[in-house]
């Protein structure tokens, strides 16, 4: 993990209307990290993953990813919004994966794998259905690739989106709450996949309620609330041993 990281965010802001959701986040995530978010709803966390690959306007501070700026190029000293078209090409680098599915109901898993690429990065079919079948096998799906996602369980769903965002070959990927919309037997196969994708050096940020997972897999925690960044760390530490009230609150209630 040397060079410059692969996120860096300086004293992000971001508010809707009177409400002040993220009040100055400052951290950076190291290429090949596996870096986690953990906090109670409403601290901030989805809102500031969105912020990532510019779903979400920052109203204050700097985002950059792999030493670009999101959403913006700096001009001397101000900062002008990219074109919608811009933005959708520094998007192609980061994958996203959500916690509702949002596959495409009238595609198989096969399509839905193969889709972007085709219709993004102007490959062709036969490449993009190589690289699909692979991925989906990779997944262990390659037994449901010609299923419509009403044929498939919520794990199965959310494995198919794990494909989907991998078909694009991001450099980042990012994932909100996972596992949080399936049921707790379907909950072990997406973790592997995540498990899988971290050891083979993928950088990971991921929003989680998954404490084991943060554990095992993460390099990196970051217990959020209220906006701001609480208390970060090596997670076996943070998890273990929390030095802030709050994270200790929190943890009592979630361990």
């Amino acid at each position: 993990m040397t060079g410059q990281p692969m996120v860096k965010a300086e004293g992000v802001h971001k508010s809707y209307g009177a409400a002040h959701i993220l009040r100055g986040i400052d951290l950076e995530v190291q290429n090949g990290e596996v870096f986690c978010l953990v906090g109670p709803s409403g601290s901030g966390k989805s809102t500031f993953l969105r912020c990532i690959n510019h779903l979400e306007r920052i109203d204050g501070g700097r985002l950059s990813v792999d030493g670009h700026l999101v959403g913006y190029r700096q001009k001397g000293d101000k900062l002008y919004e990219l074109k919608d078209s811009e933005v959708a090409v520094q998007r192609r680098d980061i994958g996203m994966v959500f916690q509702r599915f949002n596959l495409f109901p009238h595609m198989t898993a096969l399509g839905n794998v193969m889709e972007a690429p085709i219709q993004v990065k102007g490959e062709s079919k036969a490449v993009a259905r190589e690289r699909a079948e692979r991925l989906l096998d990779r997944v262990g799906l390659r037994d449901k690739m010609g299923n419509y996602p009403t044929q498939l369980s919520g794990g199965q769903q959310q494995r198919v989106a794990i494909a989907r965002a991998l078909a694009m070959e991001p450099k980042l990927m990012l994932f909100d709450e996972p596992t949080s919309a399936l049921d707790p037997e379907l909950v072990g196969d997406v973790l592997d996949v995540m498990r899988d994708l971290a050891e083979s050096g993928m950088t990971m940020i991921v929003v989680t309620h998954e404490m084991g997972f943060a554990r095992e897999v993460g390099d990196s925690l970051v217990f959020m609330d209220g906006g701001v960044v609480v208390e970060s760390g090596n997670p076996r530490d943070v998890l273990g041993n929390p030095q802030h009230d709050r994270t200790k609150a929190f943890l009592s209630k979630v361990l």
